[in-house]
């Protein structure tokens, strides 16, 4: 695959509700079709769903084995080609240990935010980092109203933010993880 060296994940855990403080957000199906589909266009490594709770676990593995091996599988392949990416973890560091198992290196991380941070690059910049495939990379999506700022920090890079031309600032996950990966992957730049 033309970028294994990079993966994907949607962090539930930590994610910051309204009031800023931590908690763990549910999964939604569409995060799962939504986002593993962009993930197998551009050709990526791996999409890690990180939930620590069991209930959700259960329903992610269910969606997993449904399009991979069940009747899904059967009824619409590119589905199950996009589901084959799709992991789930307890945490962040189980995603990382499972990477560099893969792997042998643990990844650089890659954070996305609505807000710019110090060490927040341009797009152009970050495709030029990604060309060179000497590293393994993790792009890091939150989840409620966003990751918390010591996650989003604690990040090698962090993108800059997708700005329309208006104040409006909040778009759904699965919209930012397409436009996110079009603009770093896509054969068809303007």
């Amino acid at each position: 695959m033309h970028n294994d060296h990079v993966y994907i994940s949607l962090i539930h855990y930590p994610a910051l509700n309204k009031e800023g403080k931590w908690v763990c957000t549910s999964f939604t199906t569409l995060d799962f079709h939504d986002i593993a589909r962009p993930a197998r266009t551009y050709e990526l490594a791996g999409y890690y769903i990180v939930q620590p709770l069991e209930a959700q676990q259960f329903v992610i593995k269910e969606q997993i084995k449904y399009w991979t091996e069940g009747f899904g599988a059967s009824y619409n392949p590119r589905r199950s080609m996009a589901g084959s990416l799709v992991r789930v973890v307890s945490s962040i560091t189980e995603m990382l240990e499972k990477i560099k198992e893969e792997t042998g290196k643990y990844p650089k991380l890659i954070g996305t935010s609505a807000k710019r941070y110090p060490q927040t690059v341009t797009y152009s910049q970050m495709r030029e980092i990604l060309s060179k495939k000497d590293d393994i990379f993790l792009i890091l999506f939150g989840t409620g109203w966003g990751m918390p700022p010591e996650l989003v920090q604690s990040c090698d890079y962090i993108l800059e933010p997708i700005l329309g031309p208006g104040q409006y600032n909040h778009l759904s996950v699965r919209n930012a993880a397409a436009i996110i990966l079009d603009r770093l992957f896509s054969i068809n730049r303007c």
